[in-house]
């Protein structure tokens, strides 16, 4: 049953024998770090433990081991009424995994836009007003810093447990843990792209990038990946053109790296819509086939574009994981083995390249997409 609620439009270990999912500590400093506001996957979570989920999650689901007198009941507070089909691709892949699981529930969603952080509030208030109905309630923040008070405060309820989907940076400063955060991280995205990227071209090379926007997730994107091939292949960035993560923005920073630094052989890209901009504007004069060209997330649009030559590689998110991964958690209560989570999971990432086959690039793709389904989502 789902009831549809709709707007108008890395690794050290927690100190303490206790499970952070059962008794809510807050996180305690750990030393070196004081000056961030935010914790990253490899200071909070427990040696294998996000492994461990990764392995389950990619694997076929084991039924549930205990018995249900009723269904479960999700509370879900997202933006799933935005563009974007991130919400909608891990609600039916969660759904569809606790099927698999055969575990009995009903949903209510808080449907919302990503810039209605007001509505977001008045949608955790009225959660934490009905606690008592909800088992589960899962967050996902129109903006991590404007919805922290409303995390504190569902974390802190009693009578359910809490989940954030999207962001996999707990802040310092709550006082109430989430009981797991749900996200992809760049970061590690950007290290297995620096890895790919040195092991097929070597050192001394010259590239130039298509930027997002400044922040924290094309600091990871871009940044880490830059840091990473300067510091280990001695390459040489000859140009940073911030797209702002739009298509036009791809293609006129393209256009301006053909004519003024041809000595760039590369071409980076921090995300789908830049990506397909840069492959446009290097078909139309003719150089797609001179410039090794990347892009961010996996996409169908950029696995198409590999298919036809016009992207060289990209890190592809296995997408389904993060639903996926929180039907797998909420099993694991239910047998009561929550100590056994990580504080923060993230999903899988993998390289997919020209020089894979097509059947070994349509077994990703179905991979990342096992319960949402390949291609466009009806909405």
């Amino acid at each position: 049953m789902n009831k549809l609620l709709i707007s108008a439009l890395g690794l050290l270990v927690l100190s303490g024998t206790g499970s952070q999912a059962e008794d809510k500590l807050p996180l305690r400093e750990l030393p070196g770090i004081a000056d961030r506001d935010y914790w990253v996957p490899g200071e909070v979570n427990a040696e294998g433990k996000l492994e461990a989920l990764q392995a389950v999650v990619g694997s076929e689901g084991v039924p549930f081991a205990g018995s249900q007198e009723k269904p479960i009941e999700i509370a879900l507070i997202y933006p799933s009424a935005d563009t974007s089909d991130f919400w909608a691709r891990n609600f039916l892949a969660m759904t569809k995994r606790l099927e698999e699981l055969g575990i009995k529930y009903n949903t209510t969603e808080f449907a919302s836009r990503q810039i209605e952080h007001s509505l977001q509030s008045t949608y955790a208030n009225q959660v934490l007003q009905d606690g008592d109905i909800y088992d589960y309630v899962i967050f996902g923040p129109s903006e991590l810093a404007i919805q922290a008070d409303n995390i504190d405060k569902l974390a802190g309820a009693d009578g359910f447990r809490t989940y954030v989907w999207a962001f996999h940076t707990p802040m310092k400063d709550l006082l109430n843990q989430p009981d797991v955060w749900f996200d992809f991280s760049s970061a590690a995205g950007a290290l297995v792209m620096c890895d790919y990227m040195l092991d097929r071209l070597g050192s001394g090379i010259t590239m130039a990038m298509n930027r997002g926007i400044p922040g924290i997730t094309d600091n990871q994107r871009s940044g880490d990946f830059k840091d990473c091939v300067m510091e280990k292949g001695d390459w040489t960035v000859a140009y940073e053109h911030y797209g702002e993560y739009q298509r036009e923005g791809g293609f006129e920073g393209t256009s301006l790296i053909l004519q003024a630094y041809p000595e760039a052989t590369i071409i980076h890209n921090a995300n789908t819509a830049m990506a397909m901009g840069s492959v446009e504007a290097q078909v139309s004069v003719g150089k797609e086939k001179e410039i090794f060209s990347t892009g961010w997330g996996g996409t169908g649009l950029e696995l198409d574009a590999i298919r036809r030559g016009e992207l060289d590689a990209t890190p592809m998110r296995m997408g389904d994981d993060v639903g996926a991964a929180t039907a797998e958690a909420i099993k694991a209560d239910l047998e009561d083995r929550a100590g056994e989570l990580p504080l923060v999971f993230l999903g899988r990432i993998t390289v997919a390249h020209d020089q894979m086959a097509a059947e070994q690039l349509d077994a990703l793709q179905q991979e990342a997409f096992r319960f949402s389904g390949v291609g466009a989502l009806e909405r």
